[in-house]
C-alpha cells in the first residue's frame, strides 16, 4: 500500500494530514460524515452521495474487502472517501478485491490516518463544509482559495448526472403491477424490492414528463432517491405535480417516494425545503411512526429535509425524526400519495421499513378495484 502524504483543507481553512489511498491526486466536495459501521461499498456507489466527500465515523474501514453483489449502482459516486484507518487486510469469503484496489481503478481518491473524531465535531459545530484534498504541493491557503470557488450544495440539480441516460425495463416473472420509476438517481436494492413485492419495473429518464408516464399505462409510480438540492429540480416538481392532479381526478395512480422522491412530491404538493446543518447520514437513526408509535430504527443519506411548518393542510406528516423533530414521512389526506425520507430498502441495514413497499403495492391493489 502506497503511503503518499496528503491533506483535506476546508473552507474554513482548518487542515488535516494524512496519506492517500487508492487514486492518487487531487478531489473536492462537500464534507459529510456517515455513522455506519459497514456497508461502505454500498456507501460510495449510491448516487446520492454524488459531490459529496464521505467521512466514515467507524474506525477501521475495508476490513471485510469488496465483491461483486454489494453495488447499488454501475459505479462509485462520492467524490472522495476518509476514513481514520484503511485495514491492510480483508477476510471474506465473498470479496473478491480491496477497498483501496477499488478506488484506484476508479480514479476515485481516498484519505486516511487523520484525527475523524475531530474532523465529525467540526462538522457538527459548524456544518457540512467544502473541502479539497490533495498531494500536490500547494500553501493550505492555495487550497482554501480553491475550495471556496467550489459551489455550494444549495441549489445544485445533480440529478441529471446521476439519472439513466435511457428508459429501460426490469420484469418480473408472474408480476401483478406494473411500476413507472422515475430515476432521480436510484439505488439497485429499490429495483429488487419493488421486484419482490410483485413488480416489473419501468426505469425511466428524470425528465420523462407526466404525460409519457400516463402513456405508459401505469399502476403506480415511484420517485427515487437521489443528490443535490430539490428545489433546483424544477422539471420534476413540475411532472409529480401534473400526476398528483391527474389523480385528482381519478385516483389511479399511486405515488410512493423515497429521499429526494420524497423531498420533490413534498415541494410538489405545496411544501416547502430546507438545507440541514450536516444532514442525517447513517444506518441507526431512530425514526417515530406517528400513526402506529412504533420506533422504527432506520438508514439515511440526505442533507434536505421537509420544513414541518410549511406542509399544508392536505398533507399530514406520518414519520418524525427523533434527533431533531425533522419530517421523515408524509402522506396525502385524500390522493395515494405517500413519501419517506429515509430509506426503507437499505442494504445493508435494518429491514424494520420494508412495509412501505406492501403499502404501495396495497394501494395499486385498491386503485384498481
Amino acid at each position: 500500500m502506497q503511503h503518499t502524504p496528503a491533506k483535506l483543507v476546508l473552507e474554513n481553512g482548518s487542515v488535516y494530514n494524512g496519506t492517500a489511498f487508492g487514486h492518487v491526486g487531487k478531489a473536492t466536495g462537500e464534507v459529510v460524515f456517515n455513522t455506519s459501521h459497514t456497508g461502505y461499498q454500498e456507501i460510495l456507489t449510491d448516487p446520492s452521495y454524488t459531490g459529496q466527500m464521505v467521512v466514515m465515523t467507524y474506525p477501521l474501514i475495508g476490513n471485510y474487502g469488496i465483491n461483486g453483489a454489494d453495488n447499488e449502482s454501475s459505479k462509485i459516486w462520492v467524490s472522495a472517501f476518509i476514513v481514520s484507518e484503511l485495514s491492510n487486510v480483508y477476510s471474506n469469503y465473498e470479496a473478491n478485491g480491496s477497498l483501496d484496489a477499488l478506488l484506484n481503478q476508479a480514479g476515485v481518491m481516498g484519505l486516511q490516518g487523520i484525527d475523524t473524531r475531530r474532523l465529525v465535531r467540526e462538522i457538527r459545530r459548524q456544518g457540512a463544509m467544502r473541502g479539497i484534498i490533495s498531494v500536490e504541493g500547494e500553501s493550505d491557503q492555495e487550497l482554501r482559495e480553491k475550495v471556496l470557488g467550489f459551489p455550494e450544495m444549495s441549489g445544485r440539480d445533480l440529478v441529471t448526472t446521476v439519472t439513466t441516460p435511457k428508459n429501460y425495463y426490469l420484469d418480473k416473472a408472474d408480476a401483478r403491477f406494473h411500476v413507472a420509476a422515475l430515476d432521480y438517481g436510484i439505488k439497485t436494492n429499490i429495483l429488487r424490492l419493488l421486484q419482490n413485492a410483485g413488480c416489473r419495473v419501468s426505469v425511466l429518464k428524470a425528465d420523462t414528463t407526466a404525460e409519457e408516464i400516463i402513456g405508459l399505462n401505469p399502476d403506480g409510480v415511484f420517485l427515487s432517491n437521489g443528490p443535490g438540492d430539490p428545489a433546483a429540480v424544477g422539471y420534476a416538481i413540475e411532472t409529480i405535480r401534473k400526476l398528483a392532479e391527474y389523480n385528482r381526478t381519478t385516483r389511479q395512480l399511486p405515488i410512493f417516494g423515497i429521499c429526494l422522491g420524497h423531498q420533490l412530491l413534498s415541494l410538489a404538493l405545496g411544501a416547502e425545503t430546507f438545507k440541514l446543518k450536516f444532514g442525517h447520514h447513517g444506518g441507526n437513526h431512530p425514526v417515530k411512526n406517528l400513526e402506529s408509535s412504533r420506533i422504527e430504527i432506520t438508514s439515511q443519506n440526505h442533507g434536505f429535509a421537509v420544513k414541518i411548518d410549511s406542509l399544508p393542510e392536505h398533507v399530514e406528516m406520518t414519520h418524525l425524526n427523533l434527533y431533531d423533530n425533522t419530517v421523515e414521512g408524509i402522506r396525502h389526506r385524500e390522493l395515494p400519495c405517500f413519501s419517506v425520507q429515509y430509506h426503507p430498502e437499505a442494504a445493508p441495514g435494518p429491514h424494520d421499513s420494508h412495509y412501505l413497499f406492501d403499502r404501495f403495492t396495497a394501494l395499486m391493489e385498491e386503485a384498481r378495484n
